[in-house]
């Protein structure tokens, strides 16, 4: 069934597009109301229109804080054409139908975006005749057609020429209407609890239904919420992403992001199974895959610096399931195309402030995002000769790279580039000798970094058994005397950083 357009209630904040629009409806016999700023904008583009004011026989008052929260318009809105009683009560009160309601609302989150406003000018941006048409002709959407952004406002036109608006393109309108009163009110709740903290609304839209989830019998689908890198995110090349693509890619996207450029990562089930920073992107690349390169056939992988064509060349030889960049060369991409299976991203870097969500049953988890910091000032040394500039580089790319490994993590690294990654272990020696076996010669005269303290010496003696020449821990542990008199007498340099970086 079509609803055929006569008569449209219009009060929009914001003004693009809407005169071209309005005039589209001029054109197709509409009767146009609208107030305040929205009026003044179409009789500036010498558009007909009526104030709702003299539909109401209101004047707007408290500044326009209440102009449209009337019986004449909202029973003209929320009337059930399909009721009797309803249409009584129309012509009883004179009031006349809309079918068409065009309401975007002020610009609350914006406003606040910046984390620094005067609470009063937040306040005043929370936008209460704006949601309320908006639901109330989202509610009726078997009568009443809702444009909420204008980005509709070609479909909707195109809809009322063509004689109206049909119940697809009213009942899609009306979902986009909830999720955008739904989604405002969020930032409202957001900004509100800034302090407190005690709630948490998340609007969340389905980017795309994904390849399948971690097992292909698994639907999955990605839903996100706006201004993260995933979202603004283009996939140039390639078939669907998994939902293990998916998790892959940010974990490897979240280390690129914490190293020096030019660097590279490869990953695989979240662990980076290599890594590095170099003078090139390409040599990264290939001192990262060299890392272990038996662990990185099928990984992801990400570079912090444009893809060029000669690193597009080396990832073509082998087997990698996705590439993330922040750009990419025409010819790099060129190259990547003659694999017509491999997905390419380019992207943003992530966010480093966002909240750390994990869901468990019946509820969120949330933390503030682990941060690393700029680097080792503050770190103590507690045991061997003092590190120089160059020592303390290496520690401090191995201890970035053991941050984003799975606990409990040992990171043995060797200029620049992560030869051994022993992750996701139930012991900490067992992290190391996981990562020393990786490593295998490589450790000699290489560092180290454990992202969480020794409990015992063993896993420092461990490393210094295998030539390891200096490690990087957090400290802590009532054993700390213990390991570092293991430490001095090795001659291993030992490093405190007082904080450790746990992934679970």
């Amino acid at each position: 069934m079509r609803v055929a357009v006569r008569r449209a209630l219009l009060s929009v904040s914001d003004k693009d597009g809407l005169a071209p629009f309005a005039k589209r409806l001029v054109d197709a016999g509409v009767e146009l109301v609208s107030s305040g700023g929205t009026a003044a904008a179409l009789r500036e583009a010498a558009l007909p229109v009526t104030d709702v004011a003299e539909v109401t026989g209101a004047p707007e008052i408290l500044g326009g804080r209440v102009k449209t929260l009337h019986p004449a318009v909202h029973g003209g809105i929320l009337a059930d054409p399909a009721r009797p009683d309803h249409a009584d009560d129309l012509d009883r009160h004179g009031i006349e139908p809309f079918q068409l309601v065009v309401s975007n609302l002020y610009p609350f989150e914006r406003t606040v975006a910046g984390g620094d406003v005067d609470p009063a000018e937040a306040i005043e941006q929370i936008d209460i005749g704006g949601p309320a048409l908006t639901r109330a002709a989202a509610k009726n959407h078997t009568a009443v057609g809702v444009v909420t952004d204008p980005s509709q406002y070609d479909a909707v036109a195109a809809a009322v020429e063509a004689g109206g608006l049909d119940d697809e393109l009213r009942l899609e309108l009306a979902r986009e209407a909830f999720f955008r009163t739904a989604s405002y009110d969020a930032a409202i709740v957001g900004w509100l609890e800034r302090t407190e903290g005690r709630r948490m609304v998340l609007p969340l839209v389905r980017h795309s239904v994904l390849r399948y989830g971690e097992n292909p019998h698994q639907p999955a689908a990605a839903f996100v919420a706006e201004g993260g890198w995933w979202t603004d995110a283009t996939q140039v090349q390639g078939k669907a992403l998994s939902f293990n693509n998916l998790v892959d890619a940010e974990a490897a996207w979240r280390l690129a992001a914490d190293l020096p450029a030019p660097g590279a990562v490869v990953v695989k089930h979240t662990n980076a199974c290599g890594a590095a920073v170099a003078g090139s992107v390409g040599q990264a690349f290939a001192a990262a895959w060299d890392g272990d390169p038996l662990a990185a056939f099928g990984g992801v992988v990400s570079v912090n610096a444009p893809l060029d064509a000669a690193t597009a060349s080396a990832i073509a030889e082998r087997f990698v399931e996705v590439v993330v960049a922040p750009g990419a060369a025409d010819d790099a991409l060129e190259i990547l195309g003659g694999k017509d299976s491999l997905r390419v991203l380019v992207a943003p870097f992530p966010a480093a402030d966002d909240l750390d969500l994990r869901r468990v049953e019946g509820g969120l988890l949330a933390q503030q995002r682990d941060v690393l910091g700029d680097g080792p000032d503050g770190w103590e040394l507690r045991a061997g000769p003092e590190p120089d500039a160059a020592l303390l580089r290496e520690l401090w790319f191995a201890w970035v790279v053991a941050a984003h490994a799975k606990s409990n993590a040992i990171v043995v690294a060797r200029d620049l580039a992560a030869v051994g990654v022993g992750a996701g272990d139930q012991s900490r020696v067992g992290a190391a000798e996981r990562a020393l076996a990786k490593a295998g010669a490589r450790a000699q005269g290489a560092v180290a970094a454990s992202d969480a303290f020794f409990p015992f010496r063993d896993g420092l003696d461990a490393l210094a058994d295998a030539g390891v020449r200096a490690v990087v821990e957090p400290g802590g542990s009532r054993r700390d005397d213990e390991v570092v008199a293991a430490a001095e007498e090795r001659g291993v340099t030992l490093m405190f950083s007082g904080r450790r970086h746990f992934r679970h």
